[in-house]
């Protein structure tokens, strides 16, 4: 069972899918506007959010962006949108998955879980099976377990993809991963856009207190990948257990 906040204007789509949820055995919160999903997802912790697109009082993808900035909760994205690059831009804005307008109920159900697999930590076959350790790659420090990151003794105030996307890369160091692979193993997608790899990695750079033009951890290989390796003299990566 999960705890879903569905944001829909239309109220025969939402009572459509409050019904199913709820036959589903999840706990259903539901809202018709941007700023009362803002107001629900900041007093209530919920699994997924299920967004719509066109609400009346903000644009989905403005809502989507406020939430980014108070909630890393997974949003699925409700729209009749179809074009690539908006459902692209909008993946890049923050968005887990999508579902184009009109979808099934079993779409949504399948949509849900392979969300919530990802959320609840379920990473596949790409991830460490090592989840009590610590990695270290010069002064970056990452506690898998906690999910938590620090670089030189000051805490990273990482995003949920950014977390993945960097412990995936820390756990091998001087690895070069193609963006094919990180979309599939980070974001589970087995398609979409390297832009959306690119976005994340320019969020980390800022974050890590480096550019892609003069690099201290992530190092771009143009038209193969990207690698994360220590500073030299920083000491060699390695994976050390709790004490």
């Amino acid at each position: 069972m999960a705890s879903v906040l569905v944001v829909e204007d239309d109220p025969f789509v939402r009572s459509a899918l409050i019904r199913h949820l709820n036959e589903e055995a999840h706990a259903v919160r539901s809202v018709g506007t941007a700023l009362d999903a803002l107001r629900e997802v900041t007093s209530n912790d919920f699994d997924v959010v299920v967004l719509d697109l066109g609400l009346p009082d903000l644009d989905g993808s403005q809502a989507l962006k406020m939430l980014r900035g108070i909630s890393d909760v997974p949003v699925i994205i409700a729209t009749a949108r179809d074009d690539e690059a908006e459902i692209v831009r909008l993946l890049n804005g923050g968005a887990d998955d999508y579902l184009t307008k009109p979808f099934s109920v079993e779409q949504l159900s399948a949509r849900m879980a392979a969300v919530l697999r990802r959320a609840r930590g379920h990473r596949g076959s790409g991830f460490s099976d090592v989840d009590s350790a610590l990695v270290r790659a010069g002064g970056l420090v990452i506690d898998v377990q906690r999910r938590r990151a620090e670089l030189d003794g000051v805490a990273l105030e990482l995003t949920r993809r950014e977390f993945d996307l960097l412990t995936y890369l820390a756990q091998r160091p001087g690895v070069v991963v193609p963006r094919k692979v990180l979309l599939s193993e980070v974001w589970q997608q087995a398609y979409g856009d390297d832009q959306t790899v690119d976005v994340h990695l320019s969020w980390l750079r800022r974050k890590l207190g480096e550019k892609a033009s003069n690099p201290r951890y992530l190092h771009t290989l143009r038209g193969v990948g990207v690698k994360l390796q220590a500073p030299e003299g920083g000491g060699e990566p390695l994976v050390a257990q709790h004490a």
